[in-house]
């Protein structure tokens, strides 16, 4: 009987412990929107993406644009534009610089990572917002 209740217990803590814990990281500045974007890297616009180290601008997606950088070995991260530490505004649309996002609000200094999405620069608590990234031949598809 003993043996029974102490296994229960444990089962119990398990099962607490493997609990999601998103709602506490949830950000509250941006919110999740539906879209789907296909890029062909046969394009101008897009060749670039065919390379390791290159980013390219995608401005009609997500909610300010999203960046999309090639890591290489068919490695692709896709990350939001607005700045993740304040609402969306006129000026939270973030500036790429190399591997770096920058928010060019005035009494702002954050910069973010484009290849890990953690913040580089500011007071910020929250990293870059990621899409998901996949690539089929020469269309690479961003979506959330």
């Amino acid at each position: 009987m003993i043996l029974r209740k102490f296994s229960l217990l444990i089962a119990m803590f398990a099962f607490l412990a493997c609990q999601d814990d998103d709602s506490v990281r949830q950000n509250p500045f941006l919110v999740d929107i539906s879209f789907q974007v296909q890029l062909n890297t046969n394009l101008p616009q897009y060749s670039q993406l065919n390379f390791a180290q290159n980013a390219v601008l995608v401005p009609n997606a997500g909610l300010r644009g999203v960046v999309v950088y090639h890591q290489g070995n068919e490695q692709y991260r896709a990350w939001e534009l607005s700045d993740p530490n304040h609402s969306p505004s006129d000026c939270s649309r973030m500036r790429l610089d190399g591997t770096q996002l920058t928010c060019p609000c005035a009494d702002d200094e954050n910069s973010y990572d484009i290849i890990l999405g953690l913040p580089l620069t500011g007071d910020g608590e929250y990293g870059l917002k990621p899409y998901r990234v996949s690539r089929s031949g020469n269309i690479i598809t961003v979506s959330n």
